[in-house]
Order: C-alpha cells, then sequence, then structure tokens
C-alpha cells in the first residue's frame, strides 16, 4: 500500500462533511471540480470529495503511475498483462488509415448505400452488439441509410421478433464475432442463413458481411465480404472498428468519421490535460474513492434523454466486466473492492420507479446524471423545460435533504409522519450535460467513459482489458449441452433433467 492509499483510508474512516457545507468551505469548488471539454460539461462538484481527498486522490495517481500507464496505452504498449497485449481500440479513431480498414470500411458503406438494400440485420453479442445499438439508438433516427436491427441473444425470441422487419431480398447481415466461432452469434447465423434461403435468395453466405479477427475463418465460412478488426481490440471497446459498420451505413460515412473525430478531441484531453484539471482522471479517482476507500458498492447512472436511453446497459459492460476483478495485475488479491455495480436508467421514468431508494434507501453510492442541452425533437419546448428540470432538481434534492424539523412543520406535528418526510441530504451525484446529442459529442462521451474506467483501474492495479469471468460462462454452457448431468451438482443435473430433456 503507498503512503497516499493509507492516508486516504484514515480519511475514509472519518465522517465526511455535509456537501453542501463544501461550497462554503472551499470557496473555488464549483470552478475546481467543473470542466469543459469537447463540447460537454463535467460537474463533480456535488461529490462526497473534499479538496483535501482530492490532493491525496491525485497523488495515489503519481504512485499508482497513471501517467506512465497512460503513454503505454497511447503507444500501444502492452498493457493486457494477462493476455500480453496492448489495446488499441484508440487507433481506430485516428484519421490516419486511409489507406487501411477505415478505407475499406469507407468503400463498403458507399457501395451498399448505392445499393438498393433496405435492411441491415446486424448480429453479435457483448460489445460486438451494445455499441453499435446504442450508436443507432441514439442518432439512427435521423439516418437515410438502411433499417438497422442488432440481434444479440440465443434466445429466439429476439430473432423471431427482427427476422419479420426486414425485407429479405433486399437484407444485408453484418456478423460480428472476434473469433468467428462465438456459439451465440454462430447460431443465430445459421438461423438467419436457412431464413434467407427460405424466402429464395441464393447464395445467403454471400450477403454476409464478416466483421471479426479471425478473416480467414470468415472467408473460408463462406462471408461475401470481410472487414478484419485487430486481435488488440477488445469487444466492449469495439465500436471504433468495423463492428461499428450499422451506424455507418444508417447515418452515412460523414457521421462515422464525426464520431471518431469527437472520440479523437477526449483522447487529445486525457493525453495532454493536467491530471487535476483532466475529466476521464478525475472521475476515475472518485469512482475509486466511492467504492474502494469508501465501500459504495453501487453507481447509479441516469440519462435525462431518451436517445441516451441504452447507454446504462454500454456503461455496464465496459465498468463491469472491466474493472470487475479480484486480482491485481501480478496475481495478488486486492486490497479491496474494485468496480462499483452499475445500474441506472432513464429519466424522468426512473424517478417514479427507484428514486425513492435515492433519496431515503439504505444503501449509498454515487448517482451520475446525463443530459443534453439542446433537445432531439421539434416538439413544445416545455418538454425539454420539464426534463432538464427534473434532471437538475434531483441533484440539488439528494444533496439538500430535508431536516426532521423542516418536515414536522410539513407533517402537523405528526412525528411518525415527519420522520416518513425526512431526507437524509448529502448523497452525492455528479452531472454531464452535452451541448448537444451529435455524433462528435457522443464520440467524446463514450471516450470519456473508457479513459475514466482505464483511470480507475490503474489505481486499484488491476487489468481493465481482460474477462476470464465470462470465458468460465461459456466453458460451463458447453458442458452442460454435451453432458448428460453426471459432471454436474444434484440442482444442475436436476435443472439439466427437467429443461434439456
Amino acid at each position: 500500500m503507498t503512503d497516499a492509499s493509507a492516508r486516504l483510508r484514515l480519511l475514509a474512516q472519518n465522517p465526511l462533511p455535509a456537501i453542501a457545507g463544501l461550497f462554503d468551505s472551499e470557496p473555488d469548488r464549483l470552478a475546481r471540480l467543473s470542466l469543459d471539454v469537447a463540447g460537454i460539461h463535467f460537474d463533480f462538484s456535488k461529490l462526497a470529495v473534499t479538496a483535501e481527498i482530492e490532493a491525496v486522490l491525485l497523488e495515489a495517481a503519481q504512485a499508482a503511475d497513471l501517467p506512465g500507464w497512460r503513454d503505454r496505452l497511447f503507444a500501444g504498449a502492452e498493457v493486457n498483462t494477462s493476455e500480453h497485449r496492448a489495446a488499441t481500440h484508440m487507433a481506430e479513431r485516428r484519421d490516419d488509415d486511409a489507406a487501411g480498414e477505415q478505407a475499406a470500411i469507407k468503400a463498403l458503406v458507399e457501395s451498399i448505400r448505392g445499393d438498393d438494400v433496405s435492411d441491415i440485420l446486424h448480429i453479435g453479442i457483448g460489445g460486438s452488439a451494445l455499441g453499435p445499438a446504442l450508436l443507432l439508438d441514439a442518432l439512427g433516427r435521423d439516418g437515410d441509410g438502411p433499417r438497422c436491427h442488432v440481434v444479440a441473444n440465443i434466445d429466439g425470441e429476439a430473432l423471431a421478433r427482427a427476422l419479420p422487419l426486414c425485407d429479405p431480398a433486399r437484407t444485408r447481415v453484418v456478423l460480428v464475432s472476434k473469433t468467428f466461432t462465438t456459439t451465440e452469434t454462430m447460431t443465430n447465423a445459421a438461423t438467419t442463413m436457412d431464413w434467407l434461403a427460405a424466402a429464395g435468395v441464393a447464395d445467403p453466405r454471400s450477403k454476409v458481411i464478416a466483421v471479426t479477427a479471425a478473416p480467414a475463418r470468415a472467408e473460408a465460412w463462406g462471408a461475401g465480404a470481410v472487414l478484419p478488426f485487430a486481435e488488440t481490440v477488445g469487444g466492449r471497446y469495439s465500436l471504433w472498428s468495423a463492428v461499428g459498420l450499422p451506424f455507418a451505413l444508417r447515418c452515412g460515412w460523414d457521421a462515422w468519421r464525426q464520431l471518431h473525430i469527437g472520440a479523437a478531441g477526449m483522447d487529445a484531453h486525457f493525453r495532454d490535460a493536467p491530471l487535476a484539471r483532466n475529466a476521464p482522471v478525475l472521475a476515475g479517482l472518485f469512482d475509486v474513492w466511492a467504492a474502494h476507500f469508501c465501500g459504495a458498492q453501487t453507481r447509479a447512472v441516469f440519462a435525462y434523454d431518451e436517445r441516451l436511453r441504452l447507454l446504462v446497459s454500454f456503461l455496464q459492460q465496459l465498468e463491469m466486466e472491466s474493472n470487475g476483478k479480484r486480482v491485481t495485475r501480478d496475481g495478488l488479491p486486492v486490497s479491496g473492492p474494485t468496480a462499483a455495480v452499475t445500474w441506472g436508467g432513464t429519466g424522468t421514468d426512473a424517478q417514479h420507479a427507484v428514486f425513492q431508494l435515492l433519496h431515503q434507501g439504505t444503501v449509498v453510492g454515487p448517482t451520475e446524471f446525463v443530459a443534453v442541452t439542446t433537445p432531439g425533437h421539434n416538439l413544445r419546448a416545455t418538454h425539454h423545460r420539464q426534463l432538464l428540470a427534473n434532471c437538475f432538481a434531483q441533484g440539488a434534492a439528494l444533496m439538500a435533504g430535508r431536516s426532521f424539523e423542516a418536515a414536522l412543520a410539513l407533517s402537523s406535528g405528526d412525528r411518525a409522519l415527519a420522520a416518513a418526510k425526512t431526507f437524509p441530504g448529502s448523497r452525492p451525484s455528479a452531472t454531464v450535460l452535452l451541448d448537444r446529442l451529435d455524433p462528435v459529442t457522443l464520440g467524446a462521451l463514450l471516450a470519456f467513459y473508457e479513459h475514466r474506467t482505464f483511470v480507475a483501474a490503474v489505481l486499484l492495479g488491476i487489468n481493465p482489458f481482460d474477462q476470464w469471468g465470462v470465458e468460465l460462462g461459456k466453458e460451463m454452457a458447453t458442458a452442460v449441452l454435451g453432458d448428460g448431468g453426471a459432471a454436474f451438482d444434484p440442482s444442475t443435473a436436476s435443472l439439466m433433467r427437467r429443461g434439456l430433456a
């Protein structure tokens, strides 16, 4: 344990001052904990972090060699220590590959958008589906390219809902699998090929665009086109590669490049800005303070914009698959909690469901509000004004709370009712406010979350780029399908007899 870590543990043992009072005791608090980067305003001033805690967290970042690990990430050096790989997703959004992968994507996009293609059926799972689905849901409504449908689940219901929406004679299939062996993806692909053949499509596999890190396997399978991506691009970081093809097909090449430009802008900020004025760095450090040192094992994220309704699902994989680890890079047990449980929803819907727990429940963790200043619709302005008013009010209410005395005055002296109307307050929150939601700002936002996750991992000393827990589940599923039950515990064997007989 570093000296900074030891001091943080001591600080976490003492009751923190009320967050509202910190604005008086730290006159520079709002300016110090607010940043504007790439069309996004970050306000961390309502988090449960004092100036002293912030200073020690920055010392801890230096002690963990965050600048060195950041340099290795940008240089394409090995940062995935368990698999001895670099993590090269940022290279996918640099505009220096005109003769390589991006040129191939552009040629295919222009060809398909100029052809008589009505539907794109995108088949993948995990990061191969979550990223594209988020991009399409956020920005695809205004696209002028083919309709895009994303299918991930092995549950046949997913395909059964998507296929009737497509015209088989005018459909192209984007099949995404890093290894081109992913069981769920290849099973869905086989069923889709049967559907195309049954509709009279000759040579269904020629209608497939394979996106994979195993191009030879895709070519042997018979895919009509193959777009490779690097083995060093992890699934949850892959939307910047050809995995994001459906977004480019729906919204066009310019939107695709603008997405990358926005992400590259956040990359430059993360690389160049001082740690104390660096949005991903501060966010990652504050995440570690809450989860690791204070034991707040939950972080709620609420998007106050319907276009970002899939953001939480995307972040769940990014954050929990990356940092949900129990050993360090050296294989030693971690010294405390790592990733918090990421959960949330969409405002204002969630206010009528889960905000009771946030305001008065016994589970306390930071809440994050994500909103957009400019609406994406042309309806009456009152819709967006009410939306943002609710967003801003929730953060204020979490911090302010309501005293028992104030509640008693509202309860005609009924002390039991007053207790029910009392809010403890001083519950931490942060706000991320985009100027507008377009490819540039969305790209910057997603890159921010990627770098934030990396910062937290460095401070915790863990590897955010492997996911061995996912692999174990795959191995066990294969064993269940191939075993009569004798190798499993009595409960699992009984379930197999009931469900798989």
